[in-house]
Parts: structure tokens; sequence; C-alpha cells
């Protein structure tokens, strides 16, 4: 039996940034190509953040985000991973099904109400 000294794990990989899946995409663009068809979206974007991604939609490019769709990994087993957040911060729908998630943009059109 020989000593040998003892080793140090291996480091562990770190963790990037939180992203969106392919399906995930998926679900999320059919969404986004149904409004723009609408004429209701022009532009998007998607940042990944330590924490969470963020898939950002616009009426124009350089206006404030109309809708910010929200995947929190670290949520999952609470309220859920998925949020729908409108233009003023308010949730509009949280979930840990994406599909159930973006049902909030079926069928209705939002409109604010004086």
């Amino acid at each position: 039996m020989s000593l040998t000294p003892h080793e140090p794990p291996p480091p562990s990989p770190q963790a990037g940034p939180v992203f969106f899946e392919r399906r995930e995409l998926d679900l999320i663009l059919r969404v986004y190509g149904r409004m723009v068809a609408l004429g209701d979206w022009r532009d998007y974007a998607m940042v990944g953040h330590k924490d969470f991604a963020e898939f950002a939609v616009f009426r124009r490019s350089g206006d404030a985000p109309l809708y910010r769709i929200e995947k929190r990994p670290a949520l999952q087993t609470r309220q859920g991973q998925w949020a729908v957040i409108g233009e003023g911060g308010q949730i509009l729908k949280r979930g840990r099904d994406l599909a159930q998630a973006l049902k909030v943009f079926d069928g209705r059109k939002f409109q604010v109400v004086d």
C-alpha cells in the first residue's frame, strides 16, 4: 500500500450567465413573431445575467421595454422560474411552465385604461 499525497478536487466549473435553451427561445419567438405580424412589437433584446435571463420586447427601438420575459432558475421550486413583466414593472404572469406564462399574450390586446 503506497501513500500518495492528497490531491485537491478539480476546480468546479464556474457558473456562466443564465440563458434560454433552444426550446424556450422557440416558444418565445413564436409569440414575438405573432405580435410583430399584428404590428404591436418591432424590436427585441436578449440578455443573460448571472442569476436570470431576460427577453425584452419593444414597440420602437430606443423605447423602454413593453414586456420582459424573465427566466430565474433559482425560483423554479418556489413561485416558478418564468415571469412576464409589464411596462411598469408589474408581474403579469408567473409560473413553472413557459408555455403557460406566455398565454398572457393570447387573444387579447393590452391597452392603458384611464
